[in-house]
């Protein structure tokens, strides 16, 4: 029973996450960030990837590495439709959550 109440709570926490978010995005845009030629260009690089296989049965260690790699692809979208290439660099305004998903990757 104690786990129920936990879930409960777990999901009014959930909540209040959400109507935090709710405030916070009409503040929050794109933000500008320099990254380093050779990982832009892996980025981009896994945008124009086809990934022609169906997504099977698969772990949730499985299932967080397709994510992460899905969101390093829509990096690559933001460098291939908004980037601009100053020498070894690229310079390109991301989505907060294209940010925090690269942050969540290197932790």
């Amino acid at each position: 029973m104690e786990d129920r109440e936990e879930h409960v709570r777990y999901q009014q926490d959930r909540t209040v996450l959400a109507a935090i978010g709710a405030h916070l995005d009409p503040q929050i845009g794109r933000i500008s960030v320099r990254l380093p030629r050779s990982v832009g260009e892996s980025a981009v690089a896994a945008w124009d990837r086809d990934e022609l296989g169906g997504v099977a049965d698969e772990s949730r260690e499985e299932y967080a590495l397709r994510d992460d790699a899905a969101e390093l692809a829509f990096i690559g979208l933001a460098i291939t439709s908004r980037g601009v290439w100053e020498g070894e660099e690229v310079v390109v305004d991301l989505e907060v959550t294209e940010i925090a998903a690269a942050l969540r990757a290197a932790r």
